[in-house]
Formats: C-alpha cells, sequence, structure tokens
C-alpha cells in the first residue's frame, strides 16, 4: 500500500515543543486581537531563518501567552486536538516550565497544570503521551538542577524525561553537567538536543557528559564517519525534524539534507515536527516530504515509527500496543 495523504496512518512522535505549536485557533481564542497575518508573521518561521537562534525567537510570543493555568490548559487541550487529527497514537511532549512564571505561577505549578491537563486529553483522545522537561542552554547550573529535579518528583504523574534545548551554537553546556549527572544517577531517561546548530563535537560532547542515548536532531553527525559508525553500532537514537531543518539553516535545501545517508548508514531514526506552527507543518506533511524529496516509501516511514517505539521513553505494554496498531496499518 502506497499511499500520498498520510492522515489516516497511525503515526510516533518523540520531538514536539509544546511552545512552538499553538494552533490559530487557540491564538485567536486566547487573544482575539491577533489575527491570522499577525499569527503568520510572529508565531511562524516563514520559508527560512538565519539561524536556529532566530527559529527560537519565533516562540517568544507564545511564551508570552503561556503564562497563566487558564491558557496553559486551553494549549495543551489544543495540542492534544491536532495530535488526534495527524493521527498520533504516542508523543513526547517537550516544554521549559521555568518560562512559564511571568505572571504568578511557579515552575511546579507549571508542571502540575500540564499534567493534569495532558491526562484528562489522553483520556479524550485515547492518545498515549509522555511529558518532557527541557533546560535551556542560557541557564545556569542552578535553574538546570531545578529543572532536573521538577522530572524526579512528577514521574508518576506523566513526566518521562528531561532535555536540553534552545541556542546550541551560543551557550556551551558547562552549567549543565551536573544536573545530567543527577538524571543519570536517578535512572531518569535522557534525550539532548544537539547536531543542529553545532557540528559532530556538539554531539560527542552530549554523549560523553550529558548520558544521551536520544538526541535531538543530531543531523550533523554525518561530518563525523566515526560518530556515525559510533551511533549506529551503540544504538543510539536521532529525532530527525525535516522541515526545522530548513527553516533554522541548518540545511539550505532538503537536497543537501542528509537524511538518507543517516537512514542508510543504519542509525535509528525518527520522523517529527519540532516546532508545528513554527515550521508550519503535521507528521502528515513532514511524511509527504520524505516520500516527494527523499523518495521514501511506507516501508521506511513504518521503520521509522517502529524505531521511534523502541526508544520512547514509555512501558513496554504500551510499546507493544503501539507496534501492533503500526504493524497492521502499514
Amino acid at each position: 500500500m502506497q499511499v500520498k495523504n498520510f492522515n489516516n496512518l497511525p503515526k510516533i512522535e518523540l520531538h514536539l515543543h509544546l511552545d512552538c505549536s499553538l494552533s490559530y485557533n487557540v491564538v485567536n481564542k486566547i487573544d482575539s486581537n491577533i489575527d491570522i497575518d499577525e499569527y503568520k508573521s510572529s508565531f511562524q518561521a516563514g520559508s527560512s531563518c538565519s539561524s536556529l537562534k532566530e527559529y527560537i525567537k519565533c516562540a517568544d510570543r507564545a511564551i508570552e501567552l503561556m503564562q497563566t493555568k487558564e491558557n496553559l490548559e486551553l494549549i495543551v487541550e489544543d495540542l492534544f486536538a491536532q495530535l488526534f487529527n495527524d493521527n498520533v497514537i504516542y508523543a513526547e511532549i517537550r516544554f521549559a516550565p521555568l518560562l512559564h512564571c511571568e505572571q504568578g505561577l511557579d515552575s511546579q505549578k507549571v508542571v502540575e497544570i500540564i499534567c493534569r491537563t495532558a491526562q484528562a486529553q489522553s483520556k479524550k483522545y485515547k492518545i498515549d503521551y509522555g511529558l518532557i522537561l527541557c533546560t535551556l542552554r542560557h541557564y545556569n547550573e542552578r535553574e538546570s538542577l531545578q529543572t532536573v529535579k521538577l522530572v524526579d518528583k512528577f514521574r508518576k504523574n506523566g513526566v518521562v524525561g528531561f532535555d536540553i534545548a534552545a541556542d546550541e551554537a551560543g551557550y556551551p553546556i558547562d552549567n549543565h553537567i551536573e544536573a545530567f549527572n543527577y538524571a543519570k544517577k536517578n535512572s531518569i531517561n535522557i534525550t539532548a538536543h544537539a547536531g543542529e546548530a553545532k557540528g559532530p563535537e556538539s554531539i560527542w560532547e552530549t554523549i560523553n557528559d550529558l548520558h544521551a542515548k536520544r538526541i535531538g536532531h543530531g543531523v550533523r553527525c554525518i561530518e563525523d564517519k566515526k560518530l556515525v559508525h559510533f551511533l549506529a553500532e551503540n544504538n543510539y537514537h536521532l529525532e530527525i525534524c525535516l522541515s526545522s531543518n530548513i527553516k533554522t539553516n541548518t540545511f539550505y535545501s532538503f537536497k543537501d539534507h542528509p537524511l538518507n545517508q543517516i537512514y542508510n548508514s543504519s542509525i535509528s531514526l525518527s520522523l517529527n515536527t519540532d516546532g508545528r506552527t513554527i515550521s508550519d507543518t503535521s507528521l502528515s506533511k513532514e511524511y509527504l516530504i520524505a516520500k516527494e524529496k527523499f523518495k521514501w516509501d511506507n516501508n521506511m516511514i513504518l521503520q521509522s515509527n517502529l524505531n521511534a517505539v523502541e526508544h520512547a521513553f514509555t512501558s513496554v505494554k504500551i510499546k507493544n500496543k503501539l507496534r501492533k496498531l503500526l504493524n497492521s496499518a502499514y
């Protein structure tokens, strides 16, 4: 079965930022003064950005709206509706709790609100999920430790992992080593953004100093043959986001993107959206890009989903359920 419209096929999403994925409907509901033109100019990246740093700035307006209990609830509800319409059956949703404390909420309350709302929406839409808390590159050591300890505190409430995101090229990892050591010591699942705005050296340090077995993006591994071999031989997983990699100017065009080189190197990878709003995309759109620009067939898309299941931060029971759904659909 070869299909051009991927909407009806079940999907797994491992790399999805909450603050980069607000639909126009929820933005306009929160602030009716924001019309569609302002939404496109302020919340979306357009055809491309000059850098990852510029791409990230597109989330600033969204974060301004994500400062109250009511708005956070609306935004989580909206994202689950988007996932349902995209036929996503399992999603790991990441956010940085410390970004949402500008109007009276503290970071613990932020996590409580999102955990509670996600649990309710998961039941409503029958979508399995996990939440990943992000520290950010520009945070200090105290803020990074504060974030990882929230992961520890809410592990029984839907929080499944710890991540580092934001301006990879602008800040070293020094402030975050202690937090990731804490994560490793306490058996917290780790993923980390690397190999997007910087080259293979960023991936190596993420592996060696942050203990990550999953890499957010990681596409610039292709610049180091030794690293490519290491990732394949040791079953590391790359969370690849095609549209995002073009929008951030990691690669100039899809012709330059090494997706097939990475796939053919036997590195485990999955396709993801990164920021549904900023990149103006969905998983269905990303699969269509893989088909049209990279000549992927359904078996390759199925394999990327099965890879995602294998590396998902969830239970064996849920993984078995997801595999069954995927194999029966593709």
